[in-house]
């Protein structure tokens, strides 16, 4: 299931940047509020990773039809997370306006799925 597999490789990034964050970007992320940016993009690409993989799932099993809410959830992260991401690592302050599009897709995403729940 390609849902599955998107869920699956984005948890894979979401451990492997935030280990690269705490590690290799020391430097980078002295502030504490660069570094809390950055955990903050961590943590929702792992929440919403996961909710890819169970998205997956719920299709496998019929109780979901639509793929949407994973292409929902995946550009929240690419948006949400990636402009979190870069806001913290290069204080580039624009890029926080773009965030919350990213939010809105997270939301978009949840709500699609609770509507396509075939019970």
């Amino acid at each position: 299931m390609l849902s599955i597999k998107i869920g699956i490789t984005i948890s894979l990034l979401a451990v492997v940047i935030g280990a690269f964050g705490a590690h290799g970007l020391k430097e980078i992320l002295t502030q504490n509020k660069s570094l809390d940016i950055f955990q903050t993009a961590v943590r929702y690409q792992m929440f919403h990773s996961i909710a890819i993989i169970i998205t997956g799932i719920l299709i496998y099993l019929n109780v979901v039809d639509s793929k949407l809410p994973t292409y929902l959830f995946l550009a929240g992260i690419i948006i949400f997370s990636g402009s979190l991401y870069i806001l913290s690592i290069t204080d580039i302050k624009w890029l926080g306006a773009i965030t919350p599009i990213g939010g809105v897709l997270f939301i978009l995403g949840w709500g699609l799925l609770f509507v396509e729940i075939n019970f």
